[in-house]
């Protein structure tokens, strides 16, 4: 239906207000130093109140009446294509809605105490007007993408806001210009975007050569009379966009450096808000995927290598915001695996998305929090004893740590146990395989999740109080120049304007997941989305009795439990990581090999290439006759290294292919 009257007529401006917002801030330059936060603020909140307004009235509503259009005007044609710039406010739409103006008001907030005393883009001052002001413009602009991304009723309105948000975080991500890490970090996730960003184009041109229209209605509506072949391209490149925005293998690598930018941009994209666009647009493209099984088993099983990819690699960060950020990529393969499993899965995977919304969200504030009163210091192993230093900050972050590991009756039990019930409906021996898998990373998230705990709040006091640079531990012997910049004085706890926003967080932690999952009311909510174009969210009898699931789950998370405690608890942490490590230490804490990979199949093949063509420019045929061999050379130096003469490595590769090909036939009878 169309709303055209009272409030239903306001919904456009929900991306508007902190659109406008952040026009105002980024024009009206230093006249807006003193109020820019909290223009900043009341435009987020604004968007946030019109959002509620909203839900109350749909809330009233029943059916199809809950699912609204709303056409703005007509994007300029362009040969066959005429485009309707409109919206489209359903019950999946509004859960996200109230997500990104709800948990990015409350990050707002928070970030005018977090952001009072920082650095300027520059470096150059210290709680400056201008820093702040920028900041919040780049906190509004990321609003605004991000509701029109999740408001468009048609994929190119999509495609803007999923540009916008890209811009947005480049600009978030590198907002410390000074610090040459947080420049590369905001560029490299501004390529590796980029090369999922290709794949929604190309999803673009094959709806339009396919539908004559890029319309979510004539596109879902026919995807039926669509070949398989188109169904299944059209699945994949939504999965490589879908990958590059919620960092799922292989554009994963991205999300870790991401962590450079201040800690309230690393809460609102990187954990409540950005990270879900792929999540989004997967669930919002069911009747596509649905259509197309490969497509869809691709995303089961790049969902459930992602989980496990990024729950070993959070147990080897000694980074805080690091650790949270392995973190985040695996809870996002959680959601992503659960989306590749139809109707019942796409439920399972907006619950979580939900809860996860509030309680990482809530973890990295605490993890603000906790640099706030440590001088901006990150690494774990010079923190400890900080829950009588920090009370409230322990606290909310100990709810959002239950959440997260799945303790009744926290959110996340809820939550993530409808995603491992929906793995082993999916049946067959595949479906048993997705559960073992998602139990698994369970019990690995327990273990990391624990130890970050426990080497923040617990143990010794690993940080030398009142101590000059010099005087530090990880400073004897080294010279003044080389010496870290971080010089912890006596931790304290942040002010109120950082600690409300994390208790109102704690506290959808705690009751998030069983206000979502009480007599199936998310399952009710979303019905009307999934049953306008034909599918229904049908429940099969899982392979293994649901108590028993829930049990098993539980017990492998509290093993995880147990032995973080047994390494981090009950001994002592030491100041440096033990360089005494194994391999699989060694490779998680490179992230896995993630950006090896990339350096080796395409940055210095895509630098010879391009020197090779530069050659060919220069000198023509001759230029040809040279590059050959040199491409030669360098294919026979990877494949070398593959030629190790130890009957070791030749097993490996046999196992991990062997793997595979078990993995491929399992997953294929889901």
């Amino acid at each position: 239906m169309d709303w055209g009257t009272g409030i239903h007529a306001l919904i456009w401006l929900l991306p508007v207000l902190p659109l406008v917002g952040a026009a105002i801030l980024l024009l009206a330059g230093r006249r807006s130093d003193r109020w820019g936060h909290l223009l900043g603020c009341a435009t987020a909140l604004a968007s946030f109140v019109l959002a509620a307004a909203l839900f109350v009235d749909m809330l009233g509503r029943d059916g199809a009446d809950r699912i609204v259009h709303q056409n703005l005007f007509s994007w300029l044609p362009v040969a066959g294509l005429q485009v309707d710039f409109g919206l489209r406010l359903d019950p999946l739409s509004m859960c996200f809605v109230l997500l990104i103006t709800g948990v990015g008001s409350l990050i707002h907030i928070y970030s005018v105490g977090y952001m009072s005393h920082g650095p300027d883009p520059s470096g150059r001052s210290t709680g400056s007007a201008p820093g702040r002001r920028l900041f919040f413009a780049y906190l509004n602009l990321f609003l605004a993408a991000m509701l029109l991304l999740v408001l468009a009723d048609n994929y190119l309105g999509l495609y803007v806001g999923w540009e916008g948000v890209g811009l947005a975080s480049y600009l978030l991500i590198g907002f410390w210009q000074y610090k040459p890490t947080a420049a590369t970090a905001a560029k490299k996730a501004f390529i590796v975007n980029r090369v999922g960003d290709m794949g929604l184009i190309v999803a673009l041109m094959i709806m339009f050569a396919t539908f004559g229209s890029v319309s979510f209605a004539d596109v879902f509506g026919g995807a039926g009379s669509a070949s398989d072949g188109t169904l299944t391209a059209m699945g994949l490149v939504l999965l490589l966009a879908a990958c590059g925005k919620s960092a799922q293998v292989p554009l994963q690598s991205w999300l870790g450096d991401a962590m450079e930018g201040p800690t309230p941009v690393s809460a609102l994209i990187h954990a409540a808000t950005m990270v879900t666009a792929g999540v989004y647009l997967i669930v919002r493209s069911g009747p596509i995927f649905e259509a197309a099984p490969a497509a869809q088993v691709a995303v089961v099983i790049v969902g459930a290598v992602t989980l496990l990819f990024g729950a070993v690699i959070g147990c080897a960060k000694d980074d805080i915001k690091k650790a949270l950020a392995a973190s985040t990529m695996s809870q996002i393969g959680y959601m992503v695996m659960a989306a590749g499993l139809g109707p019942a899965g796409y439920v399972a995977a907006i619950m979580l998305l939900l809860a996860h919304g509030f309680f990482k969200a809530g973890l990295f504030l605490g993890a603000g929090s906790v640099m706030h009163g440590m001088n901006d210091e990150t690494d774990m192993r010079r923190y400890g004893g900080l829950r009588t230093l920090m009370p409230i900050t322990f606290v909310t972050f100990g709810l959002g740590y239950l959440a997260i590991i799945g303790i009744p009756p926290f959110s996340g039990f809820f939550a993530k146990d409808k995603v491992i019930e929906s793995a082993f409906e999916s049946g067959g021996a595949g479906g048993v395989a997705l559960g073992v898998v998602a139990m698994l990373g369970a019990g690995i998230t327990a273990f990391y999740m624990t130890r970050v705990t426990l080497m923040t709040f617990f143990g010794d006091r690993r940080w030398a109080a009142g101590a000059e640079p010099a005087e530090r531990p990880e400073n004897a012997g080294v010279e003044p120049a080389e010496r870290p910049e971080h010089t912890v004085t006596d931790p304290h706890e942040s002010p109120g304007v950082m600690t409300v926003p994390m208790i109102v967080l704690a506290a959808g932690s705690v009751a998030a997941g069983g206000l979502l999952a009480m007599g199936g009311a998310l399952e009710h909510w979303l019905e009307p989305v999934w049953t306008e174009f034909g599918s229904a969210a049908e429940h099969a009898a899982p392979a293994v009795p649901v108590w028993v699931i829930t049990l098993t789950t539980l017990a492998v998370v509290l093993v995880g439990v147990r032995i973080a405690w047994r390494q981090y608890g009950a001994r002592p942490v030491p100041v440096e990581a033990p360089v005494d490590v194994s391999g699989l230490t060694v490779a998680a804490r490179r992230d896995l090999y993630g950006d090896d990979v990339n350096e080796t199949i395409f940055m210095r093949p895509g630098r010879r290439l391009v020197a090779g063509l530069k050659v060919v420019e220069d000198r023509g045929i001759d230029g040809v006759v040279r590059i050959v061999p040199a491409v030669l050379g360098f294919a026979s130096v990877v494949l070398r290294r593959l030629q190790t003469g130890f009957v070791r490595s030749y097993a490996l590769y046999m196992f991990i292919g062997a793997a595979l090909v078990v993995a491929a036939v399992l997953v294929g009878r889901v």
